[in-house]
């Protein structure tokens, strides 16, 4: 079984930054793919960013320029470091992972951009 532990969300103004971390309790190493979904109320879960084997990296659309995502081996964490923050990005953000063909989710954490 894997925990994963999202930290780092909060309260910030439009135009703001902040990074989420996503802490493994396994190595990530082996870990096929690890990366970030949201979910805002009334809407469906959406995938934000991915990072794959061979260091491929996915973004949805609306994230891509604004919104980085990287990982640190030696801590087992994963990071999305989010910029220029729309009101629109407000939603409970999940970390996510699939190993060994099984796939694991954090509890997720809140994300809200208002002034």
């Amino acid at each position: 079984q894997v925990q994963l532990v999202e930290s780092g969300g909060g309260l910030v103004q439009p135009g703001g930054s902040l990074r989420l971390s996503c802490a493994a309790s396994v190595s990530i190493f082996n870990i096929y793919a690890m990366g970030w979904y949201r979910q805002a109320p009334g809407q469906a879960r959406e995938l934000v960013a991915v990072l794959s084997s061979g260091s491929k990296i996915n973004y949805a659309d609306s994230v891509k320029g604004r919104f980085t995502i990287s990982k640190d081996n030696s801590k087992n964490t994963v990071y999305l470091q989010m910029n220029s923050l729309k009101p629109e990005d407000t939603a409970v953000y999940y970390c996510n992972c699939v190993y060994y063909g099984m796939e694991h989710w954090g509890k997720g954490t809140l994300v809200t951009v208002s002034s």
